[in-house]
């Protein structure tokens, strides 16, 4: 279970996610074609150390044997859901959208987020899967009441993906933060009853992140061993932010920039 943060440890978690909301704006104002993903990533970067925080993904391992993910900003476009590398010089196209997913350690406690926004126009249908990812986000933010299941986030998440026939991601979730990138509870996008039903505690702190794509759900690997890629190549959309679970209701603590 998401270890429970305290009152003054949420104080201090809303500061951090204040500086990694303006970090994301920065880089997401700087979208526009042309553009070169590690500028974007070097935008970011700076807001945050200037800013008093420290990247958290930004040397990242899973296991001490692992390579360190190397950008500050996972930057994943079209079809890349989740984990594309910040660091390229892969230039922006017009009708491209592109996922910037960013963590910063703020006072020895991280906070978590994500936005897709479009490169210039796009295709009516694709602007749907936009707006209809970053609903099921609210959704689950609405649903992450004290007294409540992880499974009711779930359910609340998944129900717009549904209804718009989308794919949504199984094998990736959102997840407790705060003491460390990753807690417990894992927060699926679905229903699934294998999963433990945990009860949302006052003083959690979670980090919803619903994926959907237009697609089949089903994702590889890159080549680069870290992006997370849509298995038909279909594209993909993920916002996300870190909420504190209170008594008095879920609040957003990472602000979405659009």
């Amino acid at each position: 279970m998401a270890l429970i943060k305290t009152p003054e440890e949420i104080i201090k978690l809303k500061a951090g996610g204040q500086l990694l909301s303006q970090a994301l704006k920065a880089a997401v104002e700087a979208v526009r074609p042309g553009v070169k993903i590690s500028k974007l990533n070097a935008i970011a970067e700076k807001v945050i150390i200037d800013g008093g925080g420290r990247p958290s993904f930004k040397g990242f391992k899973t296991s001490p044997e692992d390579t360190p993910f190397p950008s500050t900003v996972c930057i994943s476009v079209n079809e890349e859901i989740v984990h594309g590398l910040g660091n390229r010089d892969r230039q922006l196209k017009a009708g491209d959208i592109v996922g910037l997913d960013v963590g910063c350690w703020y006072q020895d406690l991280c906070t978590d987020m994500s936005v897709t926004v479009p490169v210039g126009p796009i295709a009516p249908e694709v602007r749907r899967l936009l707006d209809v990812t970053k609903q099921a986000l609210l959704e689950g933010v609405a649903a992450a009441k004290v007294g409540a299941t992880i499974a009711d986030i779930s359910a609340a998440i998944q129900a717009p993906a549904d209804q718009q026939g989308y794919g949504i991601i199984r094998s990736l979730s959102g997840h407790g933060v705060g003491h460390a990138v990753h807690e417990a509870p894992a927060v699926p996008n679905f229903t699934d009853p294998s999963q433990p039903n945990i009860e949302i505690k006052d003083g959690m702190i979670l980090a919803l992140e619903p994926m959907f794509a237009l697609g089949d759900y089903r994702v590889r690997t890159g080549d680069d061993g870290w992006a997370v890629i849509m298995a038909d190549d279909s594209l993909s959309a993920h916002f996300e932010v870190t909420i504190a679970c209170l008594k008095n209701g879920p609040e957003i603590i990472t602000p979405l920039p659009v």
